[in-house]
Order: C-alpha cells, then structure tokens, then sequence
C-alpha cells in the first residue's frame, strides 16, 4: 500500500464548461472530489495525501478567479475542519503561505492545530506552491542556519523542504489529460510513479 499520494485535480474548469455550469462552479466540485478520494485514500489504508490546490502559477488566473479560490478556501477552513478533524484527519497547509490573504494564513495555522494530533491521515493542502520555489526556500533556511556544504545531505536538504515530514508520493495521479507535473513537488517526485488520466478532476472515479 502507498505510504504517500500525490495528485494534480486538474479540469475543473473543463468539466464545468462541458456540464453547462460556470467554471466557478468547478473549483466547487473539484473540492468535493477531494474530500471524496481522501475518503477513499485513507480507508484503504494510504497514510498521507498531497492535493495541488493553488500553483503559485495559479496567481496569474483572472482576478474574478483568485478571489473566487480565496473564497473557497476561507469557506472550507471556517466550515470543514470540524468534520475532518471528527474523522481523524490532521491537515497539512504547504506551500509560500505567507503570500496568501492574512485571514487564510491565519485559518490555515488554526486548521493545523486543531488537528495536529489526528492519526487516521494526513491531508497534505498546497497552496501557493511551487515545486521550484520549495528548493529554493529550503536553500535559504539551509543558509540562513549557517550550515556548511559539507554537512548538507539528501536526507538534511529533505527536512529544509516545506513537504518536511511528509514522505515522497509513491504514486502521482494527474487528471485532466495533460501530461506533466507542472512545478508538482519537484524534489520529492524523484521516484514517484506517474499515472495521467484524460478523466477530467470532477468525474474521478473509485473504480480509477
């Protein structure tokens, strides 16, 4: 059993235009899909699950847009911690949180301590992440912490990464069709098994 699943919900958007909805309504969908597959992941025994939620490319979307995804996110901090926590799940928030909106920085770090102590799996929520940006923020701590070149290791660079704690995905799904990564955890995909679905995020099944 995987240990750790990353996945790219890609096609929200996609899956909206082609039902005769607005696209906003996707990202709605498209966040009702996770919590659906973490059900999933975790029940089957998964112990951690990584969902891309906000690229950092994602801040050049429309402004109607990021509002939109702002929006959504206060919504889902302020009214579906309660029941993840009830359900055993501890939330991690990754990613440049500090360039997100003061009150979802602040929903975020009451997210995480509400359920730090939860054991039945971690929910691994990137928000303005971006893989590049991971290795270079580690580099900066790596710096800022006076550590010599030579004390630095593959397994010292690891715990310097924002993904600090959570183990490398076994396994990377990418819905939507496109085929690549997109900035997605560019460090700790080294080894990750690749698995690109033309199934747009929404219509995600079980069965796949």
């Amino acid at each position: 059993m995987p240990k750790c699943i990353g996945i790219i919900p890609d096609g929200n958007r996609r899956w909206a235009r082609a039902n005769g909805l607005a696209s906003l309504e996707g990202h709605q969908a498209g966040y009702k899909k996770a919590k659906e597959v973490a059900e999933w992941a975790f029940g089957a025994g998964v112990r951690h699950i990584l969902f891309y939620a906000f690229s950092t490319e994602n801040w050049k979307r429309t402004a109607e847009e990021v509002s939109y995804l702002m929006d959504l996110l206060k919504w889902v901090f302020e009214h579906e911690i309660d029941e993840l926590d009830k359900k055993g799940v501890r939330i991690r928030v990754i990613g440049d949180i500090a360039s997100l909106p003061s009150v979802i920085q602040e929903l975020a770090k009451n997210a995480e301590e509400k359920t730090k102590t939860n054991t039945r799996g971690t929910m691994g929520v990137l928000l303005s992440y971006g893989g590049r940006k991971e290795v270079v923020e580690a580099v900066k701590r790596i710096v800022a912490a006076g550590i010599t070149a030579d004390e630095i290791s593959v397994e010292s660079f690891g715990k310097s990464l924002w993904t600090a704690g959570i183990p490398e995905p076994d396994i990377i799904i990418r819905a939507g069709g496109e085929k690549r990564l997109s900035n997605f955890l560019t460090w700790g995909a080294a080894y990750s098994e690749l698995f690109f679905l033309d199934t747009l995020w929404p219509a995600f099944t079980k069965e796949e």
